[in-house]
């Protein structure tokens, strides 16, 4: 991991601070998501958008250009099985391997610094969130009828219609909501690292992964957040490492290294959210409150 030097310490250390400060004020007039808190008050998560086909690629028959990268937590292989499992039946997404990739993701973002914390630490609250469900409406929940409600996307959809937990006009703790914001947030990872592919522009400059990452934020994110969160935001934009650090998680030292273990990356992250964004298209449910 690169050192910071006295400057960028300083300046990382002054982002803390204020994001610090931004986190506790939203802990104090929005609650925050969690079994039982949601409500009218609370806050939008996170949206996606895209339309997939990937060659998706189990660890042990990667390509050998997606390899293990010694010395650090995240590994891209192990995003790309899980991504891979995830849409392994028709038409629809396994929750648990969806989850697990999540769970890779904020390895990923966690990577990249402190300061990123604000959003993973917001994904994790509805990871959380769609698991306690699982555990209570799953096969050892004791619910009748409800062995395979959060099994699948499409399974949880149906269940959650059913049951009558999911509303359309005010902010509820549906799995379904839920779901919605990590969608969300799927998009803007899958765009931001989309936006590490692309070719300079006529002057010949390649955009940070800030303002790619702003770019992102503002299709997939933003509609959807209060004043305070997008501020909030553009502080973790600010924060981010520089290009060079991106390639180096996916285990690259070059722009050229890099795009082919990208581009896997991010077909699998649209095939995801392509089944995905159907099946809640199907059902109403991209604008839940």
């Amino acid at each position: 991991m690169a050192t910071l030097g006295p400057t960028a310490l300083l300046r990382c250390l002054l982002l803390s601070a204020i994001l610090a400060l931004v986190l506790f004020l939203t802990s104090v007039w929005l609650p925050q998501g969690g079994i039982g808190d949601c409500g009218p008050g609370h806050l939008p998560c996170q949206t996606h958008r895209t339309t997939p086909q990937p060659p998706l690629v189990e660890p042990d028959g990667a390509p050998p250009f997606i390899k293990e990268c010694p010395g650090q937590s995240f590994q891209v292989w192990r995003l790309l099985r899980f991504l891979t499992s995830s849409v392994s039946v028709a038409d629809d997404v396994l929750l648990e391997p969806y989850l697990q990739s999540w769970d890779q993701l904020i390895i990923f973002m966690e990577s990249l610094g402190p300061v990123v914390s604000f959003f993973s630490q917001k994904v994790n609250e509805k990871m959380d969130l769609i698991r306690q469900l699982a555990r209570t409406h799953g096969p050892k929940g004791g619910v009748r009828g409800a062995e395979d409600a959060y099994r699948s996307v499409r399974s949880m959809v149906e269940a959650e219609l059913q049951a009558g937990v999911v509303d359309f006009s005010r902010r509820t703790d549906s799995g379904c909501r839920t779901l919605l914001r990590l969608h969300r947030s799927l998009l803007w990872l899958a765009m931001t690292l989309d936006g590490l592919t692309h070719e300079p522009d006529q002057q010949g400059r390649l955009k940070t992964p800030g303002e790619l990452s702003r770019d992102a934020y503002q299709v997939a994110l933003a509609p959807h957040h209060s004043w305070v969160l997008r501020q909030a935001a553009e502080l973790v934009f600010l924060a981010l490492p520089e290009r060079e650090y991106f390639l180096r998680l996916v285990c690259a030292q070059s722009q050229h290294e890099a795009e082919p273990v990208l581009r896997i990356l991010i077909r699998a992250l649209q095939r995801v959210h392509g089944v995905t964004q159907r099946i809640l298209e199907q059902h109403a449910m991209l604008d839940l409150p």
